[in-house]
């Protein structure tokens, strides 16, 4: 397959960014690939069309189903196996957090309990205790809030995204409302311009 212009900087864009987040870059590309061709590929096509050997493109797709993020499906009258990605963002966005609480989140919160609940841990001193113990309620924080934000509909989700930028906007002044000046004017008006859920 030969790609556009515009699908070959999204695809090694893609790569650059997943090497930043601690993913190979291959694995990054394949799903960039399939995400912006929006159709099944067979391993041989994204090896032609990415350049890379057959093996890395093997290896890359077992650890993007590893991930939840590639499914094999077939096609009738073809035997190989193809692969497609959700072209949904959302959906892919949904994924990439599940799966990043599940292996980095949870496991570092049952560690930080498992610390403050030893006996141990009251040998330690008082600064390194408050130091562990907020880490840990702060990861208890931001893993309820992940999955709260799991449990939206995409929908939902964007609103909630859409007016936490407008509540930042806010709270830092950037879109202050102007006082009101007189008869008439209602002094909750400008509550009218933060989106709605």
């Amino acid at each position: 397959m030969e790609l556009t212009e515009i699908q070959r900087k999204f695809v090694v864009h893609w790569g650059e960014m997943g090497s930043m987040w601690g993913v190979n870059r291959t694995v990054s590309q394949i799903h960039a690939l399939l995400f912006a061709h929006g159709k099944p590929m067979h391993a041989e096509e994204l090896s032609e069309t990415l350049g890379v050997a057959r093996s890395n493109i093997s290896n890359s797709l077992k650890e993007l189903q590893a991930w939840n993020l590639v499914r094999i499906t077939h096609i009738l009258g073809d035997r190989r196996d193809y692969f497609e990605t959700s072209v949904d963002v959302w959906e892919l966005f949904r994924t990439v957090v599940r799966e990043r609480k599940e292996r980095e989140f949870d496991p570092t919160i049952r560690v930080l309990r498992e610390l403050v609940s030893s006996p141990d841990f009251q040998k330690e001193p008082a600064d390194a205790q408050d130091r562990i113990r907020s880490t840990m309620e702060l990861m208890d924080k931001l893993a309820t809030w992940a999955d709260e934000m799991l449990r939206l509909s995409p929908g939902t989700l964007d609103k909630v995204l859409t007016l936490g930028a407008s509540v930042q906007k806010f709270v830092r002044g950037d879109a202050a409302p102007a006082a009101p000046t007189g008869k008439g004017e209602d002094p909750d008006a400008h509550h009218a311009s933060l989106p709605m859920i």
